[in-house]
């Protein structure tokens, strides 16, 4: 009985380490309806997710390329929050901007992603995202959302 206990407990801890795949109706509706995302840019918040982590908090992209400041760097979460700038994966971070630890960005509660999300885009806008700047930038997001009932 005791095996069967810790393999259900083990089960419960790896679905919480995989974090959480949205459909993208849901994340338009959890972003509109929870997090206070404005209607207008809501396509382009989940264009956006869907090719910078296929809806899923649980992405961890990188190391990324180039000889920049950011070589070597990763991606976290749902919005592919860089650790170089945004997130802290050691205890001397180089910037940490939005306060999170980057393994936090992973799980399926997104406030703190959010938060981050809104912080980058206030000071960049959607450029910082070389997902939107490549699949979403110039088109018509609006048909991201536009069959969501939102």
């Amino acid at each position: 009985m005791k095996g069967f206990v810790a393999f259900v407990l083990c089960l419960s801890l790896i679905s919480v380490a995989h974090g959480k795949v949205y459909e993208r109706c849901e994340l338009a509706r959890t972003l509109l309806n929870t997090y206070g995302f404005s209607r207008s840019t809501l396509g382009d918040w989940v264009c956006l997710v869907k090719h910078e982590s296929s809806y899923n908090t649980a992405a961890k992209g990188g190391p990324n390329g180039g000889s920049g400041v950011t070589s070597g760097s990763y991606d976290w979460g749902l919005f592919q929050v860089n650790d170089y700038y945004w997130c802290y994966i050691s205890t001397n971070p180089a910037y940490n901007d939005c306060n999170v630890n980057c393994a936090n960005l992973l799980d399926d509660s997104i406030a703190d992603d959010v938060a981050c999300a809104k912080k980058i885009h206030g000071r960049h806008g959607f450029d910082a995202w070389y997902g939107w700047i490549n699949n979403c930038k110039g088109t018509n997001t609006e048909s991201w959302v536009s069959d969501c009932g939102v």
